[in-house]
């Protein structure tokens, strides 16, 4: 079967792959250096672990980019952000990810799989390069990945599902987007066109406020066979 008329973006955190909370630790590692330089943690390190996960959360749902975030953590622990802790930060999360990230158990298959029936594969992604394509790597994907620090937009955002859509050379009726969050990826995908497909790896309940998918699946191992069955429709 070839369906080269076909395309399918992919999200990465918590869809091709799990970083084990890669960008939390280097935070901490980070935290640990602005003590050094006269900064004060705003508590334990528990309770700094939660606060880092809830800036990393409104970074990659489209609040702000990573630099930002980095420059935030930074001044609010009393030190004045510099470029420097951006880059050290970068430079870190970049060294830790071979050991840290981990991909989905059916990542590389499924991109073998829609390879050979002739879809075209892209990866949008909130986050920033090469960070997201070294974990795209991880996961077997070797096409282009597209990543929110370069393009000026964050998903949910149109434009950047639009940037997806034009990387592929297709119409967004014609794209399927793979993703877990429901407002970054289904959300967004669904305002700019494309077909969103919400991947629920753990049963969850889907946010009544927000559009519904256009399809469910609870496993990469499901998209070869969703995308077959529904392309031409």
């Amino acid at each position: 079967m070839s369906l080269r008329g076909c395309a399918v973006g992919f999200d990465i955190d918590h869809t091709l792959c799990i970083d084990n909370k890669l960008e939390r630790v280097v935070f901490l590692h980070l935290l640990d250096r602005i003590v050094l330089e006269g900064g004060r943690p705003l508590g334990s390190q528990a309770r700094e672990s939660e606060r880092i996960d809830d800036l990393l959360a409104f970074s990659r749902g489209g609040g702000c980019t990573i630099e930002e975030a980095v420059r935030r953590f930074v001044d609010e622990r009393g030190v004045k952000a510099r470029d420097e802790h951006v880059a050290g930060f970068k430079r870190m999360a970049l060294a830790m990810a071979e050991s840290f990230v981990v991909p989905d158990p059916f990542a590389r298959s499924t991109v073998a799989t829609l390879e050979s029936m002739g879809v075209r594969l892209a990866v949008l992604s909130n986050g920033w390069n090469p960070l997201q394509e070294v974990k795209a790597r991880r996961a077997g994907f070797g096409g282009p990945v597209l990543a929110s620090a370069e393009l000026g937009h964050q998903k949910p955002h149109p434009a950047a599902f639009a940037e997806l859509t034009r990387e592929l050379g297709v119409d967004p009726t014609r794209c399927f987007y793979i993703g877990d969050d429901p407002r970054a990826d289904v959300y967004g995908a669904l305002q700019a066109g494309l077909r969103a497909v919400w991947l629920d790896h753990e049963g969850k309940t889907y946010p009544p406020d927000l559009p519904a998918p256009a399809y469910v699946v609870h496993s990469l191992e499901e998209v070869p066979a969703l995308v077959a069955a529904e392309a031409c429709v």
